[in-house]
């Protein structure tokens, strides 16, 4: 999917590529100038690692429900809650449950490094 103004749920979902060292399913579904969306879906057993990067991460939760780490603060949150991570600040979090997490994360600027680990991980599995 290449930066399309209105998409669906289903679009999002369907153009990810799942990296079973991590458990995530994830699709960089729009790169703008100053900003981009990721839709990530977790698997129960993955591992959403305590991290830190250089770009601001906002965040809303679809679906699934998560123990989540920002900072020193810990909560355990579901569907329609949110949360943002400064740059530089460790965020991570465990599944909670058998259902997968599907979170959209913003980053602010763009993330290169997101880009060009799922273009890897997509190269690897066509």
């Amino acid at each position: 999917m290449t930066n399309p103004s209105i998409f669906t749920r289903s679009e999002a979902e369907s153009d990810t590529v799942y990296n079973p060292k991590s458990g995530f399913h994830t699709n960089v579904a729009v790169t703008g100038e100053h900003l981009q969306m990721i839709w990530a879906k977790l698997e129960p057993e993955g591992d959403y690692a305590l991290h830190s990067h250089p770009h601001e991460q906002l965040s809303v939760m679809i679906q699934g429900r998560m123990r989540l780490t920002v900072g020193d603060d810990v909560r355990d949150i579901g569907p329609g809650d949110m949360w943002y991570a400064p740059v530089g600040v460790e965020h991570g979090g465990e599944v909670l449950g058998t259902e997968p997490v599907i979170f959209i994360d913003v980053y602010a600027p763009p993330s290169s490094t997101i880009t060009d680990h799922v273009t890897q991980l997509k190269a690897q599995t066509t």
